[in-house]
């Protein structure tokens, strides 16, 4: 506000001026008292600016005092991510302070943290606060962000052993662990408060030993002696695993202890040596989803993920060996569940019986499925990055003379259609390295806000001339669309890999639909394994009339190389690209589908600000036509490839100084009265890297421009590169005519 009572105290002073120049007059009364109003104005501007600050200060100074002693990490930023504040332990885990933006404070635990921290902004501009669970490498974290004022975010990034501490309180039934010698190993939150101390010792909760399980035993709480029914589970290495009942009185007690059984709030069941299942409670039939339990085969309900079930029971029902808790599968139709299930001895009149504790394990699973999903990622996108640089080296070599050879034939040449193929073939063989970076989500995307129906009425044309004659597409949009922001180019790559598999899915012809409409969600949306928070969306569907997915391959579309196609047909890229974009835009996709009747994917990005279209200034293409001199140092450890590039931007009209390696480069610079205009150099080579050497020649010539090329995507070094002026990326492969564009735009 400061800038506006500048503007309104100069108007006051032309006015003021303009009325010492006129004569005396009305006219001067009145120009007189239009500055000392103005003048007037911009004080009170000034006022209420200078209040505005202090309140600012003042709320961001609470929330740096509010969190400086918490022991999440915690981090307070503005609205494009730049840091303001940081406690010390986010410093001690992120290195906060030398972090400038939050994106790069996270970059070490999280591949992608930048669509991450989008959504959750997005969600916490609308809604106030968000949050987000996050599978990493080192474990997971709960990502969380929360409005702290004007233009101000507050981040908390939380480990999940601090939720699974704070989630102990929620246990409402009091559990002990009992070792030898009636020694108190351990006691839940629930059981403290009940006894209202940590004892030590069994006979300070329970006067009267032994305990009688299944039975009334008096318990000293922190109000006195209360009658209480007590289990007793025997457990591992001679522990006793005990759950206290409080509430029941005496005149309750049936003479068979069991039956309290159906009052514990934990899913319990009890087993014979053979697995059959004697008794169950209310909460473990509500998971295994039975009516009753009795008498049925522990077999027939649950399903084991690993060891034979009846060996498990086996062994401890003899205590034989260390039994581990193991996971299941719950065998229910109507959702997938798995449960943990551990296993305790009990006697009953001289008879060995087994209590088995259910826990619901769905989520672990899902976690679990999560984690290794992002290992196979993470996986892939190493492989894919080693590819991509030894590949794209090659396939610089190939192309670039393909290119260099095609300049010395005619069209009318019977060579000239072979060259033709093997620069098209080497183009296509680029393009499959790219589907697998894009799934790995390794690309470097150029988010921009953008109309979709502007968008796919460009490339309505293209998509007509992919589906054929026998298939019909149609497209309709919703008039008043929101604007979405994303790559456009990826997202073309996306809607045009799935009209081709709409397209593959209907050999005989048909429909394709492709409908664009906005929603509004008033709620969180769960879908599949993903969670879409309240509110605003652009949907875009594309459904077929195909022979659809088979329910069993459904939950598969998305991984690599899986196909449903022949042998021949499909690389298994195409689906898992797509996902592989969406999820690094921001966005979700969804698929649904029904045999013999099609399919349907649904795509749904945050909606955007209407974009005001600009008028778009285009460079002409014929750069080539005015040849621009200059002298380049190209450093490229790649023999072909530097020959290829050297080759070409001697026909530019540039004097070219070659260099095998960053070394090399260095050397050829100690001849001070050598003038280099533009550093051409591969990003990565033995020794030292390219951006490495360039920092190091800067030094000395601050005015050369720079282009850096590399195999590799530009994320892995785009930090670096940003703090390196005037320079630009070139990906590999690239052809002769984009080599001496980029040069000679640098020297334009």
């Amino acid at each position: 506000m400061r800038p506006h009572a500048g503007l309104v105290l100069c108007a006051a002073v032309m006015f003021l001026v303009t009325a010492l120049i006129i004569p005396a007059g009305t006219e001067r009364m009145v120009l007189f008292a239009v500055a000392a109003i103005l003048c007037g104005s911009a004080g009170w501007i000034w006022v209420i600016a200078w209040y505005a600050a202090k309140v600012d200060a003042r709320a961001g100074g609470s929330v740096a005092t509010l969190i400086e002693h918490d022991a999440a990490p915690s981090i307070v930023t503005g609205e494009t991510g730049e840091i303001t504040y940081w406690n010390r332990a986010a410093d001690k885990a992120y290195d906060a302070s030398k972090a400038q933006t939050l994106a790069r404070a996270l970059h070490k635990v999280i591949a992608n943290p930048g669509a991450l921290l989008f959504r959750l902004q997005s969600r916490a501009g609308t809604s106030g606060s968000a949050h987000e669970d996050v599978v990493t490498g080192a474990g997971h974290l709960r990502v969380s962000v929360h409005r702290a004022g004007q233009d101000r975010f507050l981040w908390r990034i939380e480990k999940s052993a601090d939720l699974a501490a704070r989630r102990a309180d929620a246990v409402p039934l009091p559990m002990l662990t009992v070792g030898r010698n009636n020694a108190v190993l351990f006691m839940n939150d629930a059981a403290r408060a009940f006894v209202g101390e940590r004892a030590r010792t069994l006979d300070r909760i329970c006067p009267k030993l032994p305990l009688r399980s299944g039975q009334i035993n008096d318990i000293s709480t922190q109000t006195g002696l209360q009658s209480c029914l007590v289990v007793e589970l025997e457990g591992i290495a001679g522990r006793r695993e005990v759950f206290i009942l409080p509430g029941v009185k005496a005149t309750e007690r049936q003479p068979d202890g069991w039956a309290f059984f159906d009052e514990l709030p934990v899913p319990l069941l009890k087993l014979g040596r053979d697995g059959t299942i004697q008794l169950s409670n209310r909460p473990a039939r509500e998971l295994l989803a039975c009516k009753t339990c009795k008498n049925s085969a522990i077999t027939d309900l649950l399903e084991g993920l690993g060891r034979s079930i009846p060996d498990w029971l086996e062994d401890a029902a003899l205590a034989r060996g260390t039994v581990h808790s193991e996971f299941l599968r719950v065998k229910r139709a109507d959702e997938e569940t798995f449960v943990q299930v551990t296993l305790n001895r009990a006697m009953e009149e001289g008879e060995t019986a087994l209590i088995a504790v259910l826990t619901d394990a769905t989520e672990l699973k899902s976690l679990e499925a999560q984690f290794v999903q992002s290992q196979k990622m993470q996986a892939i996108g190493q492989l894919a990055g080693g590819v991509a640089h030894d590949f794209n080296n090659l396939l610089t070599a190939i192309s670039g003379h393909c290119d260099l050879l095609l300049l010395r034939h005619d069209q009318g040449d019977s060579d000239y259609s072979d060259l033709l193929q093997i620069n098209q073939n080497a183009n296509r063989a680029a393009s499959l390295v790219n589907q697998l970076l894009a799934y790995s989500r390794k690309q470097t995307l150029r988010p921009e806000a953008m109309d979709l129906r502007d968008a796919m009425s460009d490339l309505t044309h293209l998509l007509n001339r992919l589906v054929g004659e026998k298939v019909l597409l149609s497209l309709s949009h919703d008039p008043t669309l929101w604007s979405i922001r994303a790559d456009k180019r990826q997202f073309e790559q996306v809607m045009m890999n799935l009209v081709v598999n709409a397209r593959d899915a209907m050999p005989s012809g048909g429909d394709i639909k492709v409908k664009t409409e906005n929603i509004t969600l008033t709620e969180p949306m769960h879908r599949d394994r993903a969670v879409l928070a309240p509110g605003r969306y652009v949907k875009i569907s594309v459904s077929d009339e195909g022979v659809g997915i088979a329910p069993d391959k459904l939950q598969k579309v998305f991984e690599p190389f899986f196909t449903t196609k022949r042998t021949g047909e499909g690389t298994g890229l195409g689906l898992s690209t797509a996902y592989g974009i969406v999820k690094q835009t921001g966005g979700f996709i969804f698929v649904d589908s029904e045999q013999g009747v099609g399919t349907t994917f649904f795509l749904l990005f945050p909606a955007h600000d209407t974009v005001v279209s600009a008028p778009v200034q285009r460079v002409p293409s014929d750069v080539s036509a005015a040849q621009v001199e200059g002298v380049v140092l190209l450093v490229e450890d790649e023999a072909p490839v530097r020959a290829f590039a050297s080759r070409a931007l001697q026909m530019s009209g540039f004097t070219v100084l070659e260099a095998v390696s960053a070394e090399d480069a260095l050397e050829v610079l100690k001849d001070e009265n050598l003038v280099i205009d533009v550093f051409v150099t591969d990003v990565v080579m033995p020794g030292l890297d390219g951006p490495s050497w360039v920092q190091e020649a800067l030094k000395t010539r601050p005015n050369a421009r720079v282009v850096f090329v590399s195999g590799y995507a530009e994320e892995d070094f785009g930090d670096t590169q940003a703090r390196i002026p005037n320079s630009v990326f070139l990906p590999k492969p690239f052809s002769l005519t984009e080599l001496a564009e980029v040069v000679q735009k640098q020297l334009a």
